[in-house]
């Protein structure tokens, strides 16, 4: 029997541009509940077939209003970007090519795409020539790869191989991170077998940068690991690298560099000491506005990326003149997530990289030159940290209620506050004009409940 690729496939398309299409206007946080979406999702385990179509039908259907609409123009929340329709379709002819990009010799129109892309993305960044790149899910598996290639290297300099004889007797590593780092770091470490002690937390300014001088401090000729940062997940700010890496090089130390949405504004702006560093992650789906999943990682050092990454078997076919992708990133079989990274930056090129970033930024200024009395941070980049004092929590859940905008709450320096993070490609002056009328709508809301209680 023929499938019917053109039934389910029709209906998907129709709600997809349906939903698509609905994102300027369309409320923007979930208003069903977990229990709602239970109750019309779940049910016994099915006993027969049901149509292809129908299904489609009935996901589409049932999911609504549970949905976040995280690719609007007025989600601001845990700096995620929406999806440019190149990418976006780009993803879709993944799926349906369904390629296995581990092997070069499973898919090699998806690896050759990824050696094209990485190319691409070194010279957008101005890293070192011979940079390599892993194509993975996000910053959390980026940073993993980054650090299970320092892992490598300084335990490979102190006569250690880890990849042969593990962690136990092996010299320690110390990890000299920021204390305002994000929580990624931390859980590679935990997953690379070094724990979380390993880490020395580096002091750092008003702004979360880390402190050269406190660094300097600390380092010691052992196997360390430096992370630096750029973008802080609270006020965008970036680390100095340029002395960063000037007083680790001293101590040989490996410098890694966590530029989960910060790495593109060099792209806009440069980066002062960016290349200096061994290893970098990013995420595409995040400033490059490419569908989930999609991070990056980077390394200086191919040789150590590849023996930390690398395998080989017999019933595999390695071509050695050919990148075989499973050499630079920690999965094996995974979807081709090259194709949208790759259809992104054409679609764009560096010209409409640079104006994404900065309109997005402008856009983040003109949060604070609006919301001035509030601001907690200097807005140097696409975040924006904003406090009312007490009431921050219940006023950041009344924006999400309301539903014109989503903001994610924090706490900064021991204060509640909002964070304001400008990442998607299709965020206008009239986006951030209507979010602000609803910020100031449900401070005043709320500063009348406080004075009632």
């Amino acid at each position: 029997m023929e499938p019917d690729w053109e039934g389910p496939l029709g209906e998907a398309y129709a709600r997809a541009t349906t939903y698509l299409q609905s994102l300027p206007v369309r409320r923007v946080g979930a208003e069903t509940t977990a229990d709602e979406l239970r109750a019309r999702l779940g049910g016994e385990l099915p006993k027969a077939p049901t149509s292809a179509v129908k299904v489609v039908e009935a996901l589409a259907t049932n999911v609504e209003g549970g949905l976040v609409a995280t690719g609007s123009g007025r989600f601001f929340g845990f700096v995620i970007g929406g999806a440019t329709p190149a990418s976006l379709a780009a993803d879709w002819l993944a799926t349906a090519w369904d390629q296995n990009a581990g092997l070069y010799a499973a898919a090699p129109a998806a690896a050759v795409i990824e050696e094209i892309a990485a190319e691409w993305l070194v010279e957008l960044f101005g890293l070192p020539e011979q940079t390599s790149v892993g194509f993975v899910t996000g910053g959390q598996m980026a940073n993993f790869t980054a650090l299970a290639a320092a892992r490598h290297a300084v335990l490979a300099k102190a006569g250690w191989d880890v990849e042969n004889d593990g962690l136990i007797g092996a010299p320690a590593i110390t990890v000299l991170a920021g204390a305002e780092r994000h929580d990624t770091v931390d859980r590679a470490l935990r997953f690379l077998g070094l724990g979380t002690r390993c880490i020395v937390p580096i002091a750092v300014d008003e702004q979360g940068r880390m402190r050269p001088d406190a660094l300097a401090a600390e380092l010691h000729k052992r196997p360390t690991i430096v992370c630096a940062q750029a973008g802080n997940v609270n006020t965008g700010a970036i680390d100095p690298l340029d002395e960063i890496c000037a007083v680790a090089k001293e101590t040989q130390a490996w410098v890694h560099v966590d530029g989960a949405f910060g790495l593109w504004k060099t792209v806009s702006t440069p980066i002062k000491g960016l290349e200096q560093a061994d290893s970098w992650s990013t995420d595409a789906h995040k400033w490059l506005n490419v569908p989930y999943d999609s991070g990056l990682v980077f390394t200086a050092h191919p040789d150590a990326h590849r023996a930390a990454m690398s395998v080989r078997a017999s019933y595999l076919i390695h071509d050695e003149g050919r990148r075989d992708p499973l050499d630079y990133n920690p999965e094996f079989s995974r979807r081709a997530r090259g194709f949208a990274v790759y259809a992104a930056i054409r679609a764009l090129g560096r010209q409409g990289i640079v104006e994404l970033v900065e309109r997005c930024c402008a856009m983040a200024q003109r949060f604070a030159n609006q919301l001035a009395p509030y601001v907690l941070n200097e807005v140097t980049l696409n975040q924006v940290l904003v406090s009312f004092g007490e009431i921050t929590p219940q006023v950041v859940k009344s924006v999400q209620q309301e539903g014109t905008a989503w903001m994610s709450g924090t706490t900064w320096q021991g204060r509640p506050a909002m964070r304001i993070s400008v990442s998607n490609w299709t965020t206008s002056e009239t986006d951030v004009d209507r979010s602000v009328e609803i910020i100031r709508r449900c401070v005043e809301t709320e500063q009348a409940r406080s004075t009632q209680g």
